[in-house]
């Protein structure tokens, strides 16, 4: 038998504070803060739904940009003939799984 750990558990009481806190709180907490969907709100939730999303977005094409900047700079692949060959021994010079040795 297994005991599950307290950090586990600790982790979601923590998310679901953050969504309530979040999404749902009201005046009580934050007197000059917006009230959230459960007080009658929902505009709140879209507010905070739409940062959310335009942080994800945000990430997606900075980084897709550093990607790009990378490539052109140095390049993120190898060559064909070093994949063909395996990348153990052309990169690393180590021979675990192949059957060239």
């Amino acid at each position: 038998m297994t005991i599950p750990s307290t950090r586990s558990g600790a982790r979601h009481r923590r998310d679901i504070g953050y969504a309530y806190g979040g999404y749902l709180r009201d005046k009580l907490i934050n007197p000059s803060g917006a009230d959230g969907l459960l007080y009658g709100n929902p505009k709140q939730l879209m507010i905070q739904a739409f940062a959310v999303i335009a942080a994800v977005v945000y990430t997606l094409v900075v980084t897709f940009a550093i990607y790009k900047l990378i490539d052109m700079i140095i390049g993120v692949r190898v060559g064909e003939r070093d994949e063909v060959i395996g990348l153990d021994l052309t990169q690393h010079r180590e021979g675990a799984y192949t059957i060239l040795e």
